[in-house]
């Protein structure tokens, strides 16, 4: 649809009329030029000259000319299916492949009308549907929220879902936060029917022991319509040798809804990560024995760490500090003040230095006693700080400042740190966090630091060094510039509930700094020991040459084998002067690795153990939960229907008055002058009378 407008009254045009009309009648009412060749000739040159200047003096009032566009877009409906491994005891063999046909009848269905997403969920939410049924968990919060994030923004109609009801990760889907406009059809798969079975529930135990120490396993067993029956629960340890049996316990089944908790207590006596396996014997008629049997890992370390927060004054970095640390197990934290008596640094294993070495002590008594005794150490330096003897008791960081005025600065991590890994969470959240206050004046980071996060202050990204790690004379050590980290747990629960961002930084930075002193030339780093068999194994690799400094220049190669003896192959992608490796998903089970490499003509090895944990929540609910789904359909105005009743939803879909499609008008504007086919009319009607001008024999 076209509309013309003027930026001046539309009258006007009448004046543009007669002016042309004037203009060709002063040109050829009375000129006898062609009177005797052309009689007629007079009357076409009038009015090509009147239509070339009527249009002229019109394209004068700057017309507009208005073009209005309507787009109609269609609702979209998104199909999400659970992907778990709970979906493949229902939906198999042929029930799964008519679940498929009515699956493609249904989006066949929609298709005319709306505009049909498919999406998977479980660990995950993705595009497509493979009904592969492999994900190790059912998170319906999480998809509830991808969906909203994705299509919260357009003409969302409708929402079908297709589940057992079951979930095991997030919070109850009936109580989502995602402000949803649209229905939810909830599709009913599974059998709500009780079945036989006799099923390990939990396993409560710690991740952590400590070698010689005893600790307990809580084990929860319930059956479900096998009363009067016998089991027997096991506990077994794994050896090179195969299980061997620690203790067996007689349960009677005393009801068909029973539930009876075990309690079983086990000496830590070997270091490492150590796998125990928990079976229950199989009960004639179970529907599902999988289910019988857990395997756990503990960690077993051989010492607890002393910490030692020593500061020059009371402060609420402190209190942070040590609340953060106590949640790791391996750690016991002492707090003193320099000013106290008989301050003993000799008898701990790492040291935080908060404000120290201050301008009231300079601290070199006690930076003598942790050198002889190569203790690692984290400097915090804030406004009581003495950088000119930190600048010495360090070799990180370079510095020029008086603490005679302060920066508040925010903290960017750099790309390029290799000595571990941040989670992808803590990159994105910790450059918004509070800012901390920082002495003012001039740091650099020398050649043997690597620099964990870089100073922000106000909206300048700088390259000055917020917090630096390396080594001193050998010895393990890192510098903080700045003091206010309780600002920093503060904000990371206001904005997240939990201190997680905080913790991990914390302690994946302590962890660095106080592992024990290795000497060895090449060395390789876990981020922990025990993998869940849906996260990503991942290595860091270091290598120093003959003055300790940092090289990636050999390639280093990688080897794992699992319990069979089977070897994967990698090698070690080069970061910065690091190395770093993500093996990827690897079976559940212990493993062992060795990575090589050959530095200056001299072979270089590193041996090491790790173990990849079972996740086996979707093995424990054997009946579903058609409960929920109904009221998550309740809750955002939709129904809930077997799936027999699959293609019924196509036409609910259709019925409901919400789900119409939305017409979009869109206005564009455009100068009358800008058509070329305006400029060319002008050129044929001024180049027509100049041709019959010369044709005739006049100019």
């Amino acid at each position: 649809m076209l509309d013309l407008s003027f930026q001046y009254p539309a009258w006007f045009l009448i004046l543009c009329v007669l002016l042309g009309l004037g203009y060709a009648m002063l040109l050829y009412y009375r000129d006898t030029t062609f009177k005797e060749q052309a009689p007629r000739l007079n009357l076409w040159l009038g009015i090509l000259r009147f239509l070339a200047v009527t249009i002229l003096s019109a394209l004068l009032l700057s017309p507009l000319l208005k073009s209005y566009f309507t787009e109609t877009k269609k609702p979209i409906v998104v199909l999400a299916q659970d992907q778990s491994e709970s979906m493949a005891s229902d939906l198999k063999g042929e029930a799964l492949e008519k679940y498929k046909q009515d699956w493609a009848g249904l989006k066949e269905a929609l298709a005319e009308s709306y505009e049909v997403h498919e999406i998977a969920f479980g660990d995950q939410v993705r595009e497509g549907v493979d009904f592969s049924f492999t994900d190790k968990v059912s998170n319906f919060s999480e998809l509830i929220r991808g969906v909203y994030d994705l299509f919260g923004g357009q003409n969302f109609g409708a929402l079908v879902l297709a589940s057992d009801g079951n979930y095991n990760e997030g919070s109850n889907p009936a109580y989502s936060d995602a402000p949803l406009s649209a229905p939810v059809y909830t599709v009913a798969l599974g059998d709500t029917t009780p079945k036989k079975d006799l099923l390990l529930k939990r396993v409560f135990h710690n991740k952590i022991a400590y070698l010689g120490d005893k600790f307990t396993l809580q084990i929860d067993l319930t059956a479900t319509n096998l009363a009067g029956q016998q089991t027997v629960v096991t506990v077994s340890k794994s050896t090179d040798n195969g299980l061997k049996q620690l203790q067996s316990i007689p349960v009677s089944v005393s009801g068909n809804d029973f539930f009876i908790t075990k309690e079983v207590i086990l000496d830590a006596d070997q270091a490492g990560v150590v796998s125990y396996v928990i079976s229950a014997a199989a009960l004639p008629g179970e529907a599902v024995t999988s289910n019988n049997r857990r395997e756990i890992f503990i960690d077993v370390l051989d010492a607890r760490q002393k910490i030692l927060l020593l500061a020059n004054s009371p402060h609420p970095d402190l209190s942070a500090l040590k609340t953060s640390l106590e949640g790791n197990k391996n750690y016991q934290l002492f707090i003193q003040y320099i000013g106290d008596a008989g301050v003993d640094v000799g008898k701990y294993d790492f040291v935080v230095l908060h404000n120290l070495p201050s301008t009231t002590n300079d601290l070199s008594g006690l930076l003598n006693t942790m050198n002889d005794k190569r203790i690692p150490r984290l400097f915090i330096a804030g406004m009581q700080t003495s950088y000119t003897a930190l600048g010495k008791a360090q070799g990180l960081v370079s510095m020029q400042s008086n603490a005679a005025q302060s920066d508040e600065v925010q903290g960017r991590v750099s790309p390029s740190f290799a000595a571990f890994s941040l989670s992808p969470k803590v990159k994105e959240e910790l450059p918004r966090f509070n800012p901390m206050t920082a002495a003012f004046g001039n740091f650099g980071a020398t050649p043997q630091a690597q620099v964990l996060l870089y100073k922000r202050i106000g909206k300048v990204d700088t390259e000055q060094p917020m917090l630096a790690l390396g080594e001193t004379n050998g010895i393990k050590t890192g510098i903080l510039l700045g003091e206010g980290l309780w600002r920093w747990r503060l904000f990371d629960f206001l904005q997240h509930q939990n201190h997680e961002i905080f913790d991990e930084l914390v302690g994946k930075t302590v962890q660095y700094l106080s592992l024990k002193e290795d000497k060895r030339k090449f060395r390789i780093t876990l981020d922990k020991n025990i993998f869940n068999e849906n996260e990503a194994v991942t290595f860091g690799a270091e290598l120093y040459n003959d003055n300790y400094e940092l090289t990636n220049d050999p390639d280093v190669a990688m080897s794992i084998r699992n319990r069979d003896g089977k070897e994967f192959t990698y090698t070690f992608n080069k970061l910065g002067k690091a190395y770093t490796l993500n093996a990827g998903i690897l079976p559940v089970g212990p493993y062992t690795f060795k990575a090589t490499t050959n530095f200056n003509g001299q072979p270089l090895a590193y041996e090491g153990k790790f173990s990849v944990q079972p996740i086996e929540l979707e093995l424990f609910e054997t009946t579903a939960n058609h409960a929920v789904l109904r009221q998550l359909s309740a809750k955002f105005g939709g129904e809930t229907v077997f799936s027999t009743q699959l293609n019924s939803i196509a036409d609910k879909i259709k019925a409901n008055e919400t789900v119409k499609p939305v017409i979009y008008q869109t206005t564009q504007t455009n100068p009358l002058i800008n058509l070329k086919w305006i400029f060319a009319l002008l050129a044929l009607l001024l180049a027509g009378e100049w041709f019959l001008r010369r044709y005739f024999g006049a100019y």
